[in-house]
C-alpha cells in the first residue's frame, strides 16, 4: 500500500516558501503522492495553482487534489488546467474531484449549488472527451495541451454516501474516501465503488484511497486548532474532530495498517500543523 502526504496549503498562516519546501522534502522521501483540499472561502492557497508550483521544484512525487471541487469551476478551462499540470510534470496528475457541500464557496465562486451533481456529471463527460482529443462540439474544436497520461489525468471520485460513490463506475479510476478515520466506515464505501465498477462492466478493480488527519511531535496538540477553525460549521462536532486527529506514532500506525487491512491502496494523510518536522515524522511510518 501507498502511504502519501497532503500539503500545508490549507491551514492558515502557512507561507508559500513552506509549501514549496514541504513539497522539496516530501519529494526526496518514501511518499507515492502530495495531496490538496479545496476550499474557496478560507484562506487557503488555491489547489492547481498550488501543485502546478509543486510540480516544478519536484520530479518523482505525484501530484493529487484530495479533492477538488470541480461545479465551482468551468469544464473547459478545468480540463485545460489539468492537462497543463499533467503535462509540465511528466504525467504525474491524479485528480481527484467531488462536488463540495458548502454554499457559501458556491456563493463566492459564484456558480449554481443545487444542481451541482447534475452539473458535475456533465463535467465528466466533458473533461474526458477533450482529454481524449476529440473537439468539443460540431462548432468547437479540439482543447490543448493533450495531458501526458493517456486520456488524461488518473480520475478518482470523492464522496461518502452511495450516490456520488457510484460515479466510480463509470467516470473515475478509483474513490477516493474523505477523512473517515475508520477502516471499516471506509471498507463500506470501497465496497460501493467496486460495485458500480462491476455494475459498469469494467476489467480489473478501481484504485481504492482512504484519507485521514495527523499530527506528530511536541507541537501535535495545534493541529485541534486548525481542525476546530476549519470545521467550525460542523458546531460541537468540530471539538470531536480536533480530539480525534491521531497524534502518537503509534495510533497513527494502527490506523495506516487498519486501512491497508480493508484493502486500500494508498492512504493520504493530511497535516494539521505546518511545520517541516511533520514530513519527516510521517516519513518515519511510511518508510
Amino acid at each position: 500500500m501507498d502511504i502519501s502526504i497532503g500539503l500545508p496549503a490549507t491551514i492558515p498562516g502557512t507561507s508559500g516558501s513552506l509549501v514549496l519546501d514541504w513539497a522539496k522534502q516530501a519529494d526526496s522521501g518514501p511518499f507515492y503522492s502530495l495531496g490538496i483540499l479545496d476550499r474557496v472561502v478560507y484562506p487557503n492557497y488555491e489547489p492547481l495553482i498550488t501543485l502546478a508550483a509543486a510540480a516544478a521544484v519536484t520530479s518523482r512525487v505525484r501530484l493529487m487534489t484530495t479533492v477538488l471541487l470541480a461545479p465551482l469551476r468551468r469544464a473547459g478551462v478545468l480540463a485545460k488546467q489539468a492537462a497543463t499540470i499533467d503535462a509540465l510534470s511528466g504525467g504525474r496528475l491524479t485528480l481527484g474531484l467531488g462536488v463540495g457541500g458548502r454554499e457559501d464557496d458556491f456563493h463566492a465562486a459564484p456558480a449554481s449549488f443545487h444542481d451541482r451533481a447534475r452539473r458535475f456529471e456533465e463535467q465528466l463527460d466533458l473533461m474526458k472527451r477533450i482529454w481524449a482529443g476529440q473537439p468539443v462540439s460540431d462548432e468547437v474544436g479540439t482543447v490543448g495541451p493533450p495531458p501526458t497520461q493517456a486520456g488524461g489525468p488518473k480520475l478518482l471520485i470523492g464522496g461518502y454516501s452511495p450516490t456520488p460513490i457510484r460515479r466510480v463506475g463509470r467516470w473515475g479510476d478509483g474513490f477516493i474516501s474523505g477523512g473517515v478515520a475508520d477502516p471499516n466506515q471506509v471498507r463500506q464505501m470501497f465496497d460501493v465503488a467496486e460495485e458500480s465498477w462491476r455494475a459498469e462492466g469494467r476489467e480489473g478493480r478501481p484504485r481504492l484511497v482512504a484519507s485521514l488527519y495527523y499530527a506528530l511531535g511536541p507541537n501535535a496538540a495545534r493541529g485541534g486548532d486548525y481542525i476546530r477553525h476549519y470545521y467550525s460549521y460542523f458546531g460541537p462536532a468540530a471539538d470531536d474532530m480536533a480530539r480525534s486527529i491521531p497524534s502518537s506514532p503509534e495510533t497513527l500506525n494502527n490506523l495506516i495498517r487498519g486501512f491497508e487491512a480493508v484493502g486500500a491502496d494508498e492512504v493520504v494523510c493530511w497535516p494539521t500543523v505546518a511545520e517541516l518536522d511533520q514530513v519527516d515524522r510521517l516519513a518515519e511510518l511510511a518508510g
